[in-house]
């Protein structure tokens, strides 16, 4: 026996997530080109030498950033 949720609203597609669907349908390659864009910009192969060489310049900042030394 299935459950029938008693306060179950039908389902509510709001005007953005209708938008994106339709836009979605209008422009077929509009996903494959955001891909692209995602790899051009993030997703990157991480050279772990030349990261730890950063890391290990890094200097301490000292506790008081805004004092002056006069």
């Amino acid at each position: 026996m299935a459950l029938k949720h008693f306060f179950r609203r039908p389902d509510y597609r709001s005007e953005t997530t209708q938008f994106i669907d339709q836009m979605k349908v209008d422009k077929p390659a509009l996903e494959a080109q955001q891909r692209q864009g995602r790899d051009l910009l993030w997703d990157k192969q991480v050279d772990r030498m030349e990261q730890q060489e950063f890391k290990s310049g890094h200097v301490a900042q000292k506790p008081y950033v805004y004092q002056t030394l006069a």
